[in-house]
């Protein structure tokens, strides 16, 4: 009896890669793919940051026509003027402020707002307005209304009768809370809808089964809602710090930096430098403030991290 054989071809054998993806569909998705993202990251991004580096220490402006190197004379020059301190220190106060007001609004916002309501959403969505509107056009408002005869001051005197003329924005000590405030009021619908999103995640049974065994809200909020909350908590307190560190745009638009300098902020001052043509000791407070964030940056969202960890 003949035997026949097979004229078909062997299956060959499907080769994997770790992750268990055929060789042949990780050739659909070549490394090449990110080079668009990639150069407008380094073009964009890295090249000034290495230019930020350089620059800071030359004699770099518009009075010179020529670049030469000076060492750590910018550094010297404005540490020993305390320009440089006392802009860092406004920055971080205004920063601490701004993350404090926007965070506690957001949480308190989105607690009031929890419940799925028509009332809710349409508030939801009037509290979100101010996050897609202009930090300037935001800031030119809130200073025609705080001015002695602007809007806020109106009202009060139609209010109580007497004639109100406070300066909101003319106090050295109190202003840079009024614009923190500001800050935060623009802000903290983002927040609103992170920690709305964080509330929707937790199980209804956890709260049922805490209020079965007689917790009030407080006790229930603080034993088991907001260390649910860490991850929304991580996630606001560290934009929100790390972003009103880059501030400008609300206070330049609101005081310019002002009552004698008490909420000028480290951009602003950059800002005024590099028009008075001192490019190089401009570039060297804004790689100042560039190490500050990132210095401040690392340990504030190991900390978070591990404060989620442990919850």
């Amino acid at each position: 009896m003949a035997t026949t054989t097979s004229i078909l071809p062997k299956p060959r054998p499907v080769r994997l890669d770790p992750r268990g993806a055929t060789a042949r569909q990780k050739q659909d998705h070549p490394a090449w793919f990110i080079a668009p993202a990639l150069l407008v990251l380094v073009v964009f991004f890295f090249v000034p940051t290495i230019f930020n580096f350089v620059y800071a220490f030359t004699d770099w402006s518009s009075f010179k026509s020529e670049i030469n190197f000076v060492g750590f004379s910018n550094v010297q020059d404005l540490l020993s003027n305390g320009t440089l301190l006392r802009d860092l220190r406004i920055t971080l106060v205004y920063a601490l402020l701004v993350a404090l007001f926007q965070n506690l609004f957001g949480l308190i916002l989105a607690l009031l707002l929890e419940r799925d309501t028509r009332v809710n959403r349409i508030a939801r969505v009037a509290f979100f307005v101010p996050v897609v509107m202009s930090a300037l056009a935001v800031g030119y408002v809130f200073q025609a209304l705080l001015k002695p005869e602007g809007g806020l001051n109106q009202v009060l005197s139609a209010l109580t009768g007497t004639s109100v003329t406070t300066a909101w924005l003319g106090d050295t000590t109190w202003t840079i809370v009024v614009v923190a405030l500001i800050h935060s009021w623009k802000w903290m619908g983002l927040s609103m809808l992170i920690y709305l999103a964080g509330l929707k995640t937790i199980n209804e049974d956890l709260k049922e089964a805490a209020r079965l065994d007689g917790a009030g809200w407080w006790t229930t909020f603080r034993t088991i809602v907001f260390p649910l909350l860490a991850p929304a908590v991580t996630f606001n307190v560290a934009t929100s710090l790390l972003g009103s560190m880059n501030g400008f745009d609300i206070v330049q638009a609101t005081t310019g930096g002002g009552p004698g300098g008490s909420t000028e902020l480290l951009n602003i001052f950059v800002f005024r430098t590099f028009g008075q043509g001192l490019f190089a000791q401009a570039t060297t407070m804004s790689l100042a403030l560039f190490l500050m964030v990132a210095i401040l940056a690392f340990p504030v969202i190991r900390f978070l991290r591990k404060r989620e960890d442990v919850l």
